[in-house]
């Protein structure tokens, strides 16, 4: 799945995108999401569920050569190993998660057992979850979604794409969705060479964003 989490699967998608997208270079890879901020008995916050929707050009690119005993129809365990693959990878870019607590970077763990990816209407769902190394008391909680190389586009889905989960009913959370990009920026990418690459250090990703504000009196 998002192959800049295996180079080898990135240059084959590059080629795919540049095929069907001839002069569009980033992002390759669209994702929609759902995410879930869980807390504990005692108040604390104890991780962020995630539910990625790949695109479906992605989707099927994916899981060609993915035996199944249905064609076109492929069950959790038939996509165990291709799930297994992308939380492997995911660790690589921090799981493209960053959580800031009262102010201060916080730490994931890897995700738990339980993580899977379903398929439905020739789509996939990666669902997994972070939780934090330790659970933690918050007055503030900032969590930001994004690719620092804009190699995946990252969008909340329109409607409920963020719960919170068992937090105290003084907890109050805002959903910051990025801005439109500006026509500079866009042609900027719509001129850059299918397999060219941005630098992280400019900080494209971070401004395409997709930030929960959790506010805990």
């Amino acid at each position: 799945m998002i192959k800049q989490l295996s180079l080898l699967a990135a240059a084959v998608l590059a080629s795919l995108v540049a095929t069907v997208h001839s002069a569009s270079a980033h992002p390759h890879v669209w994702v929609t999401m759902r995410s879930e901020l869980v807390y504990g008995p005692d108040g604390s916050v104890t991780g962020i569920r995630h539910a990625w929707t790949f695109d479906d050009m992605f989707s099927a690119f994916a899981t060609q050569g993915i035996d199944s005993k249905q064609r076109g129809v492929y069950t959790r365990e038939e996509l165990e190993p291709l799930a297994r693959t992308n939380i492997e990878s995911l660790k690589d870019f921090d799981y493209f998660t960053v959580a800031r607590v009262n102010g201060k970077k916080a730490d994931f763990a890897d995700p738990p057992k339980g993580y899977y990816l379903d398929y439905k209407d020739q789509i996939l769902t990666l669902h997994f979850t972070l939780p934090f190394k330790t659970p933690l008391k918050v007055q503030d909680l900032q969590i930001e979604i994004y690719d620092p190389s804009y190699f995946v586009d990252f969008a909340f889905e329109k409607d409920n794409a963020v719960a919170l989960v068992g937090a105290p009913a003084t907890c109050k959370m805002v959903v910051a969705r990025p801005e439109e990009m500006d026509p500079a920026t866009a042609a900027k990418l719509f001129q850059m060479a299918p397999d060219e690459k941005l630098n992280p250090a400019d900080l494209l990703g971070a401004q395409f964003a997709n930030r929960i504000l959790v506010k805990c009196s």
